[in-house]
């Protein structure tokens, strides 16, 4: 079986207090990052031992995980399974990057995110810049906010070439198309993230191929179907996989509508879906997206009112 997996503990704290993260500078005690230890070693041990299947794992934490070394660990072991084709997390890179030598860079995969305001931009840079000198496979992205727009424009011109710097929508925030074509010259796939996905009974992968693991095991289809499918320990989740439509009336996390098959995402991320790197358009470009892809079938929906996931937080601040 060809699964793929996001993984959500109980980490919630976050050593940045963004204004746009319900998260920010949350902490957790001791015995709340003990709990998030062993609930990480636990899923560790089962993805390491389900050697008769493959495996993608990407880390959503709600908190920044790569500042704690039992996310380092884990990333650098499953990266080493032969059985698990890609492991990644989202990350806003603060922590310390030297420990990407010892996992192997063929399965290893970063979602870094860049939060002006909240480390020295050059600091950020420097980071992004000794990954990509390493050969690890990363993306790099901000979120739309006006003021953010020089920034990104600025990491755009600074990246290495290949990297994909993608834009996500803030939360709650309306576009003009002229301060969308803006930001659309920094990502050509802002469109994809401008406005929520109509989802209600439209076919998604999450509940067959591509499932959400809590700390305590529990399967769900995604981030936003609380419905339990069953356990992830006790097996009883494989018998609940199947095709199924979204029940939601909208997706407005990339998380969560990537895996719309009414969306062409899947190949515009083939090979790079987890940590949200494009096709490479040609050799050395890894983060430009084919030029065979034609941004359709996004309709407009108020990004204000949909009750839906704050993508600034779970796609963007991890």
């Amino acid at each position: 079986m060809d699964l793929t997996i996001l993984y959500r503990g109980p980490l919630a704290s976050c050593d940045y207090d963004c204004p746009y993260c319900p998260f920010a500078k949350r902490r957790d005690s001791t015995e709340q990052l003990r709990a998030d230890r062993a609930a990480l070693h636990r899923f560790t041990e089962w993805a390491r031992a389900q050697t008769g299947d493959r495996l993608s794992v990407l880390f959503t934490p709600w908190g920044e995980g790569l500042v704690r070394s039992w996310y380092r660990r884990a990333l650098v072991e499953l990266s080493h399974q032969p059985h698990i084709d890609r492991v990644a997390i989202q990350t806003n890179l603060s922590g310390r990057v030297d420990w990407i030598a010892e996992a192997d860079p063929a399965t290893l995969a970063l979602w870094c995110t860049y939060h002006p305001g909240q480390t020295p931009y050059r600091r950020f840079l420097d980071k992004a810049e000794r990954l990509a000198a390493a050969g690890t496979r990363f993306s790099v992205g901000i979120v739309g906010l006006p003021e953010h727009l020089d920034h990104a424009r600025r990491l755009r011109a600074d990246l290495p070439e290949h990297v994909y710097l993608w834009v996500n929508a803030a939360e709650g925030h309306t576009y003009t198309d002229d301060q969308a074509a803006d930001w659309t010259a920094v990502d050509e796939l802002f469109p994809f993230s401008r406005h929520p996905h109509r989802s209600a009974g439209l076919p998604c992968r999450t509940g067959s191929s591509v499932i959400s693991v809590d700390g305590e095991g529990t399967v769900r289809r995604c981030h936003f179907v609380p419905a339990p499918l069953g356990n992830l320990y006790d097996g009883s989740y494989r018998a609940a996989l199947t095709p199924r439509a979204c029940p939601l009336t909208v997706c407005d996390c990339h998380i969560g509508y990537v895996h719309l098959e009414t969306l062409p995402l899947y190949d515009v991320f083939a090979g790079g879906v987890l940590e949200r790197i494009p096709v490479r358009a040609a050799p050395g470009h890894q983060g430009q997206a084919s030029s065979s892809v034609v941004v359709t079938g996004v309709t407009p929906v108020d990004r204000s009112s949909t009750g839906q996931c704050a993508s600034t937080a779970c796609c963007s601040s991890a």
